[in-house]
C-alpha cells in the first residue's frame, strides 16, 4: 500500500521572531506570528546538503524563506543590508531526527509518581526543549499518556512552547497484562490506570488503534513482546497473538497510520513483519530469520542501543537503583545484546533509523552518544548520520520536509564546530540549531 505521512505540514513556530541578524526573543504577540517575509542568508563553510550523497561541500550561502530552503548559493557574497547567519567556521548538517523518544516520562526517571496529564505534559516542555537544544529538530514519541503528549504536540506546533517537530503515537497497543499495561499494582489501581489502548483479542486490537488514532496519533506503536521496564516477571517474548498484531497493522494502515513494534523477542519481530509492520524498535534477539525479514521487506529497525546502555548501567548498579528484580533481570538480559543486534542488522545491509528510547542531557548520556554508540555496531559516521536524517525521515514519511538542506525541505539545521565524519561524537556537542528557519540555538 501507499504510505502515507501523518504530519502533511509543519505549521511554523509562532512568537519567536528574528530580530536582526539571528537575534532572538520568545514573544508575547498573538500565537500566529510568522517569520519575516524577507529572505535569511545562512553563510556555511562547510554544509552536508544531502546525506544521501554524503559530501560536506564549501563555501555555500542557504537562503531561507518561510521557513524553507529555497536556494543555495555558490560562496558567500549576499545582498546589500540582508539578514545573515555567519557559521563560515563550523559544519552544518540538516536537523537530527530521533524517532524513538518519550517526552512527557523517561527510563531515566523511577519516582514511581504517578502523574496527571496536565503535569505529564508540563514535563515534557521541559524534554522537548532538551530535544531541540541538542539539535534533533523532529522527534517521534512512541507511548505517552495520550491526552498528555498530544497537547505537548499540537502546543509546540502553535508555537506555544518550544521544542522539535513532534510525530506522537499516544498510547502504545499492548496486551492485558503485558509489556504497556500498569503491572505490580493492586487490582483497583490498574484498572484505575489502564490505558484505553489495552486490549484482548483480535478485535478489541482493532478497537484500541481506531481509538487512538481517533484521539490524534500521528503513528501507532505495538508492544508485540515483553518489554524491560513492565514491572513482571512475564518474559520478553511475544505477549499479543498473531492475529492481534495482524489487526492492530490493518487497522492503522487502513487509517493511513505507519506502525511500529517494540519488540525484543525474534517471534514477535518475525509475527510483526509477517502481518506487514513497518519498524522494528530494540529487536534484541533478532534471529537469522529476522535480520533475513528485514532486509527482504526494506523494513526499518531501529536499534535504541543508548538506552541499553543506560539500563545496563542501571541493572548493574549496586543497591535497588529504582529496578525491581524482574526489571533487572530483564536489563541484564537485554541492555548487552543490544549493539550485537544492530551490528548483525548493519552487517545484512537492511536499513537503520536512528532512536534512542530516552531524552537525556547528561554528558554521558545525550541522545548523541547513539552515533557513538552506533559506530561501535560497525556503522560508519556518515551510515551513522545517515540513520538521524535521510533515513529517519524516510521511515516517519517526512522526506519531503526532513532530512536534507536542499530546496524545499524545512530549513531545519544544525552546526559543529569540527568535523562529524571524522569524529561522530562531536554531534553531542551541538552549537548552533534553526527549527523552520528560527534560530532556537547560537
Amino acid at each position: 500500500m501507499t504510505r502515507k505521512t501523518a504530519l502533511s505540514r509543519r505549521p511554523p513556530l509562532a512568537r519567536v521572531l528574528l530580530l536582526g541578524a539571528a537575534t532572538l526573543t520568545f514573544s508575547s504577540q498573538g500565537a500566529h506570528a510568522q517569520a519575516m517575509p524577507e529572505p535569511l542568508y545562512v553563510k556555511a563553510g562547510h554544509v552536508m546538503l544531502d546525506p544521501a550523497v554524503g559530501t560536506f561541500e564549501t563555501d555555500k550561502t542557504l537562503v531561507v524563506q518561510d521557513g524553507k530552503v529555497t536556494g543555495i548559493v555558490d560562496g558567500f557574497a549576499v545582498p546589500a543590508g540582508a539578514h545573515v547567519i555567519d557559521l563560515r567556521d563550523r559544519w552544518v548538517l540538516p536537523g537530527l531526527i530521533d524517532s524513538h523518544v518519550h517526552l512527557t516520562s523517561d527510563v531515566e526517571e523511577g519516582s514511581g509518581r504517578t502523574l496527571s496529564a496536565a503535569a505529564q505534559a508540563m514535563n515534557g516542555i521541559g524534554k522537548a526543549q532538551i530535544m531541540l537544544n541538542q539539535g534533533f529538530t523532529t522527534v517521534a514519541d512512541l507511548n505517552g499518556e495520550a491526552e498528555a503528549v498530544f497537547a505537548l504536540r499540537d502546543a509546540v506546533d502553535e508555537g506555544l512552547v518550544m521544542g522539535p517537530h513532534i510525530l506522537a503515537a499516544g498510547a502504545a497497543i499492548a496486551a492485558h497484562g503485558g509489556h504497556g499495561d500498569v503491572n505490580g499494582q493492586r487490582r483497583e489501581v490498574v484498572l484505575a490506570l489502564r490505558s484505553p489502548s489495552v486490549c484482548s483479542g483480535a478485535d478489541d486490537c482493532r478497537r484500541a488503534t481506531r481509538e487512538m488514532i481517533m484521539m490524534g496519533a500521528d503513528l501507532v506503536k505495538v508492544a508485540v513482546t515483553g518489554g524491560v521496564l513492565s514491572n513482571t516477571n512475564a518474559g520478553l517474548g511475544q505477549q499479543l497473538t498473531d492475529a492481534e498484531i495482524a489487526a492492530v497493522v490493518d487497522a492503522a494502515h487502513h487509517m493511513g497510520r505507519r506502525v511500529t513494534a517494540h519488540a525484543h523477542g525474534a517471534d514477535g519481530i518475525e509475527a510483526f513483519l509477517r502481518a506487514g509492520g513497518d519498524s522494528i524498535e530494540h529487536g534484541t534477539f533478532i534471529d537469522a530469520e529476522g535480520v533475513r525479514m528485514l532486509q527482504k521487506t526494506d523494513r526499518y529497525f531501529i536499534p535504541t542501543l543508548l538506552v541499553g546502555e543506560i539500563i545496563t548501567r542501571k541493572a548493574k548498579a549496586p543497591g535497588p537503583g529504582g529496578m525491581s528484580p524482574a526489571q533487572r533481570e530483564k536489563a541484564l538480559a537485554v541492555g548487552p545484546k543490544m549493539i550485537d543486534a544492530a551490528r548483525r542488522v548493519h552487517a545484512a545491509g537492511a536499513r537503520i533509523a536512528f532512536g534512542t528510547d530516552v531524552v537525556s542531557n547528561g554528558p554521558e548520556t545525550a541522545n548523541a552518544r547513539e552515533f557513538v554508540l552506533l559506530t561501535q555496531a560497525g556503522l560508519s559516521p556518515l551510515e551513522a548520520i545517515r540513520t538521524a536524517t535521510v533515513n529517519g525521515a524516510d521511515h516517519l514519511g517526512l522526506s519531503a520536509q526532513a532530512g536534507a538542506l536542499t530546496p524545499g525541505h524545512d530549513a531545519d539545521l544544525i552546526a559543529v564546530s569540527a568535523n562529524p565524519l571524522q569524529d561522530v561524537s562531536i554531534l553531542q556537542k551541538v552549537s548552533f540549531v534553526m527549527k523552520t528557519g528560527h534560530v532556537v540555538r547560537d
